[in-house]
């Protein structure tokens, strides 16, 4: 796909509505009520104004710390208009976080909810707008807005790595990058079109949620349902009865707590037509029983922040269970050995590196890690793959998450998928640790479903569950009991708190 060399993404994203004629259209609906694309694109326009008026000049970040809601896609697409750089900021980190990040972008205004300002209050930046402030300001200013003079290559906004693996990285973004996710991934894999209405329980601050919420529907004219709070079995039970979704987009930790409800909502009661999964490998057994509940495909993919949508993906009519499916079309995906050498042979691992035209451009402040992750035209992953005979790519762990266990490679997610078909395991993490000799073997960490308690029984029954359906030197040497597993706030575990 061509993108014009003078071009805005959020001017793109709201006029192809307009000129499609859907002014009237619901594009959002939140906790408040509907808004109308006309609405939305009054909206987006005196954000532009408000931004402008604060004094905010081109190129120049500000932050966006709110819950999903209308003024949220606002304020984002707004400061894009006025070629202001929005960065969106994760909204249940620590005080400690927040610091780092506001400091780390140079944000000259931060746009919080009323409930998250108190994270915020050691915090100096210029301007501190709360949510309940900046609808005055929005009120006072003009209904349109001149966009600026962007270019496709300018920085359009950042999005913080979700710290799965450390300290989160400013990750930079370009105004071509968002129509791109939908034109390669959105339309032809997913399918999403004009009479869909999505929601997606990924926050607008991931890049899987930004896509899912934002970009796509945005970009064929669907209707976007939003949820300030957190994605609860109950709470996402509620939107999917009452507002009758036909695609939602969760991950598979959510997907595993929404089997294991009690209140799943009857068939009759929901409208879906397609769900998608990401941010971690999909277990066989939650796409198995996913399938069977609603009747709908549960579509695998992978993408990252750097990447900032999916660039591998199952297919509708072409799902393999137990794989992320093949590439996405207009990436290019590659396998690269413990040496550098591409990986020829199929069942063998090797790191994922891709190539596509919507990866980011660096990280901000980090030179090092920018020159470890992007190298050229490929993008490092930091994801174990493999491909078997027919072209499928299955998940093999992080790369600094993979084991040796007697000089051989043991994917901790293959244990986990083996023991989550166990009746009594709500969901885990397998991580390595050292035995008495300082070599390292797998520990599991396992959530158990309500009624069932841990004792060493049971752990001798899940470590056989195991050896019945792995090689038995996979086995967990270890397992301990949680009430909770560690995760980021989009839902993916911190396996390096586990470790």
């Amino acid at each position: 796909m061509e993108i014009p060399r003078s071009y805005n993404a959020a001017v793109d994203l709201i006029d192809r509505n307009l000129d499609a004629g859907r002014g009237a259209k619901t594009a959002y609906i939140d906790d408040a009520g509907i808004c109308t694309y006309a609405q939305l694109a009054e909206r987006v326009d005196r954000a532009a104004n408000t931004l402008r008026s604060l004094g905010i000049e081109r190129e120049e970040r500000v932050a966006i710390a709110m819950l999903d809601c209308v003024d949220w896609v606002a304020l984002f697409l707004g400061a894009i208009k006025a070629g202001i750089v929005p960065v969106a900021l994760n909204t249940l980190l620590t005080p400690a976080d927040y610091e780092y990040q506001i400091m780390d972008s140079g944000s000259k205004a931060l746009f919080v909810s009323d409930a998250l300002l108190k994270s915020f209050s050691s915090i100096r930046v210029e301007h501190v707008v709360p949510h309940s402030q900046l609808k005055s300001l929005l009120e006072k200013q003009k209904s349109t807005a001149e966009p600026a003079p962007t270019t496709c290559d300018d920085i359009c906004f950042w999005l913080y790595s979700s710290g799965s693996t450390g300290k989160p990285k400013g990750t930079v973004h370009l105004h071509s990058h968002l129509i791109l996710t939908a034109e390669l991934y959105a339309k032809p894999v997913l399918g999403i079109r004009e009479s869909d209405v999505v929601f997606s329980a990924a926050k607008l601050f991931f890049a899987y949620g930004l896509g899912n919420a934002m970009t796509f529907p945005l970009a064929v004219g669907a209707t976007t349902v939003l949820m300030a709070e957190r994605p609860t079995p109950d709470a996402v039970f509620k939107r999917l009865v009452e507002k009758k979704p036909t695609i939602f987009y969760g991950v598979p930790t959510l997907y595993a707590a929404l089997l294991a409800n009690p209140n799943f909502p009857q068939n009759k009661d929901l409208s879906l037509r397609v769900c998608t999964s990401a941010g971690e490998a999909l277990p066989a057994e939650i796409l198995k029983r996913w399938g069977e509940r609603t009747g709908t495909e549960l579509l695998d993919g992978i993408g990252s922040t750097e990447m900032l949508h999916i660039f591998l993906s199952n297919r509708p009519g072409d799902v393999k269970p137990g794989t992320t499916g093949k590439p996405v079309p207009g990436y290019t995906l590659r396998l690269i050995d413990d040496n550098g050498n591409v990986v020829s042979k199929p069942g063998e691992l090797g790191e994922l590196q891709i190539s596509g035209p919507t990866s980011a451009i660096m990280y901000w402040n980090q030179r090092e890690k920018t020159k470890n992750t992007f190298q050229g035209p490929w993008t490092r992953s930091g994801d174990k793959y493999s491909i078997d005979g027919q072209g499928y790519y299955a998940y093999g762990g992080r790369s600094d998450d993979m084991l040796k266990v007697g000089g051989i490679y043991v994917s901790p997610v293959e244990v986990e998928a083996a023991l989550i078909t166990h009746e009594a395991v709500l969901e885990c993490a397998v991580v390595g640790a050292e035995d008495e000799q300082k070599l390292v073997k797998p520990k599991a960490y396992v959530v158990l479903k309500p009624n069932h308690s841990g004792d060493d029984k049971l752990k001798t029954v899940l470590q056989q569950h195991v050896k019945d359906r792995l090689a038995p030197y996979k086995y967990p040497r270890w397992i301990e009991f949680l009430p909770e597993l560690p995760k980021t706030a989009t839902g993916k575990i911190q396996r390096f708190k586990l470790r």
